[in-house]
């Protein structure tokens, strides 16, 4: 199960960042639905998805929108945004679907704090470097110092809130209740 949520988000990933490079983000919009959809049919608690995603939808808000409406970076698709002028509704989907890894192919991270800021502070900055330089689906127009600090600081402390609210939750020792695979 692990590796099938991997593998989807990175699908889903693609999918938007393309998606919105060619202003075609609708149909990967609905992708990223339908991949919460089937992760919330797999769950055993998905109101703790439920949950997780309300929070990545308020922190891509903050951590994408506030930057798009300070002109630090533009996106290749824009609109629609929330709010306007803030990030726009496929990055939020991305939000979305990733919140759904935290209890599946990044679970790992859920009982370690310190990993998940490592993380987010690494390969949240690299991702958005990824969509810039290999689509142009994000165009930074601040200065790197900028923009990579933002990112790194702001996913550094996203993953780990992200996934502490449900540590309450974890049956195992190992800091995951869900069967591997």
């Amino acid at each position: 199960m692990r590796w099938l949520n991997f593998l989807g988000y990175q699908a889903v990933w693609f999918a938007l960042v393309i998606g919105a490079a060619h202003g075609s983000t609708v149909p990967a919009m609905m992708a990223g639905v339908a991949f919460i959809a089937i992760q919330g049919v797999l769950d055993p608690r998905p109101w703790d998805d439920a949950r997780r995603i309300a929070l990545a939808l308020a922190l891509g808000m903050v951590i994408d929108g506030i930057p798009a409406w300070l002109g630090w970076w533009h996106y290749a698709s824009p609109s629609p945004a929330v709010p306007p002028g803030g990030a726009p509704l496929w990055i939020l989907t991305l939000w979305a679907c990733f919140a759904t890894t935290l209890d599946r192919s990044l679970s790992y991270v859920r009982p370690r704090p310190l990993i998940g800021a490592l993380l987010g502070a690494v390969g949240g900055p690299l991702a958005y470097l990824g969509a810039a330089r290999g689509w142009q689906a994000v165009t930074f127009t601040c200065p790197p110092a900028l923009y990579l600090g933002w990112l790194g600081t702001a996913w550094a402390l996203a993953i780990p809130a992200l996934a502490w609210p449900w540590r309450p939750h974890m049956g195992s020792p190992s800091g995951s209740d869900r069967p591997s695979g």
